[in-house]
C-alpha cells in the first residue's frame, strides 16, 4: 500500500474525513438539485421546449456529459448514504449510558436521516431506470413526432413521457413521498453542511437555518409542482 492508498484510508476512517465527505456530497447534491429543478421546470413551457432541453443534455460533451452526471450524482449520494450510516454507529457506540436528553434527540435525528437518506437512493435509482433508462418504456411509443416532420430526424419525445409518466398515481404518490423526505432531509442537512465546512457561527447560525429550511421549502414545491400539475390539473393531457 502506497502513501496516496494509507492517507487515503486514514482520512476515511477518521470521524473528521467522514464528517468532510458528508458536507462535500452534500454540496454537491443541493448544487445538482437546484439546476436539476431549473431544468425541469421547462417541462411547463411546452414540448419544444422541453425537448429542446432534453436533445441539448443527451449531446453535451458528445453524448458523454450526460453520463458523467448520472454516475457522479449516483457517486456522491452513496458515498454520502455511506459516510452518515458508519457516522451514526459510530456515535451510537461512542454515546454513554447517562447521555444528555439533546443527545439522544440529535440521535433520533440521525436515524431519520439514515432512512430517509436510504429513501432517498432508492428513489434515485429507481428515477434513472424510469426516465434515464427508459425501463418499462417502448422507444417508438416516445418519438418526437413534430420534430421528425421538421427535421426529418427522430428524437425522444422526453415531454409525452414526463406527461404519460406523471399520469400514474401510484408513480406521483412515490416522488411525492420522495421528495418530501429529501426536504426534510434538507433542511436538516444544509445547516449541518455549513457547519462542518466551518461556515457557521453562533451569529450566523439563524440565517443559515432559515436559509436551509427555505430552500428544502423551494425545492420541495418545484419538484412536486410537476407531478400534481399532470394528475390533478391534467396539465399535458
Amino acid at each position: 500500500m502506497n502513501v496516496l492508498s494509507r492517507s487515503l484510508c486514514s482520512f476515511w476512517s477518521s470521524s473528521i474525513g467522514k464528517k468532510l465527505i458528508v458536507a462535500l456530497t452534500g454540496l454537491v447534491l443541493v448544487l445538482f438539485l437546484a439546476g436539476h429543478l431549473a431544468g425541469n421546470l421547462v417541462v411547463f413551457l411546452g414540448r419544444e421546449p422541453f425537448n429542446d432541453y432534453a436533445q441539448f443534455l443527451h449531446h453535451f460533451l458528445h453524448g458523454a456529459g450526460v453520463w458523467v452526471a448520472r454516475l457522479s450524482l449516483l457517486t456522491a449520494v452513496v458515498l454520502h448514504v455511506w459516510a452518515t450510516i458508519l457516522l451514526t454507529k459510530e456515535n451510537k457506540a461512542a454515546r454513554e449510558p447517562y447521555a444528555y436528553e439533546a443527545t439522544v434527540q440529535a440521535s433520533k435525528s440521525s436515524r431519520i436521516m439514515i432512512w430517509t437518506g436510504l429513501t432517498i437512493l432508492a428513489f434515485v435509482v429507481y428515477h434513472l431506470l424510469h426516465f434515464t433508462a427508459h425501463v418499462g418504456n417502448t422507444y417508438g411509443t416516445y418519438v418526437d413526432q413534430a420534430y421528425l416532420a421538421k427535421h426529418g430526424e427522430t428524437r425522444m419525445d422526453a415531454w409525452k413521457m414526463v406527461i404519460d409518466g406523471f399520469s400514474v398515481w401510484y408513480v406521483v404518490l412515490f416522488y411525492v413521498v420522495a421528495m418530501t423526505m429529501l426536504c426534510s432531509h434538507l433542511s436538516h442537512g444544509v445547516a449541518s453542511m455549513f457547519q462542518t465546512l466551518g461556515l457557521r457561527s453562533r451569529k450566523s447560525k439563524g440565517l443559515i437555518c432559515a436559509i436551509s429550511k427555505g430552500y428544502a421549502a423551494l425545492i420541495w414545491l418545484g419538484f412536486i409542482s410537476i407531478p400534481l400539475a399532470i394528475l390533478i390539473f391534467r396539465f399535458g393531457r
